[in-house]
């Protein structure tokens, strides 16, 4: 069974957050990969959308939390939690916050995928932000050290990851080899 017939099934096909039953898909709760059910939810494209840019936000969708924030799968408590603090300074949400109680580990899961508008961002050499997931090419021959390979003008870095306590640098694999690789020499593609 696939993991979105196992979700459909789990969810009765509606979005686990605002009971939508149109344009539903799978989304992947970070930083855990899709790999599992119990590491995704399924979501209408208003909630993904949303949740993939809390700025835009419309709070008054967001009410469905009330109800939803209740939810015995994990993953939907996590959206629920990450949601309810980025609209905390509307007022009902830091209400539905004080109630909802999560485990130790469901906690550091939903804190761990929170954003910090105030952090620093990953950037490349034209000034595009980069994501984990993005690839990128490289534009400058990289010596990686502690090796003799050389990372060549071009070659295509796939599925980066970013460094977390450095904006400078991310993480690719090229030609089968996990590096580290300064940001300034990256365009995103």
């Amino acid at each position: 069974m696939s993991i979105e017939s196992e979700l459909q099934s789990r969810s009765e096909s509606k979005c686990e957050l605002c009971a939508a039953s149109s344009d539903l898909s799978v989304f992947a709760v970070e930083p855990k990969a899709a790999d599992h059910p119990d590491h995704c939810a399924l979501l209408c494209a208003t909630c993904t959308s949303q949740i993939e840019d809390p700025s835009a936000a419309d709070a008054n969708h967001w009410r469905c939390l009330n109800e939803s924030m209740w939810s015995e799968q994990v993953p939907v408590k996590v959206l629920a939690w990450r949601m309810l603090n980025y609209l905390s300074a509307e007022g009902w949400p830091q209400t539905l916050l004080d109630m909802l109680y999560l485990e130790d580990e469901t906690l550091s899961w939903a804190n761990a995928g929170m954003v910090d508008p105030d952090a620093a961002k990953h950037i490349d050499s034209n000034g595009v932000e980069l994501q984990t997931g993005d690839n990128v090419v490289l534009i400058k021959d990289l010596d990686v050290k502690g090796s003799s390979l050389v990372a060549k003008r071009g070659t295509a870095v796939r599925g980066i990851s970013l460094v977390l306590d450095n904006p400078e640098h991310i993480e690719g694999k090229v030609e089968g080899q996990r590096i580290v690789i300064l940001t300034k020499f990256t365009k995103k593609s």
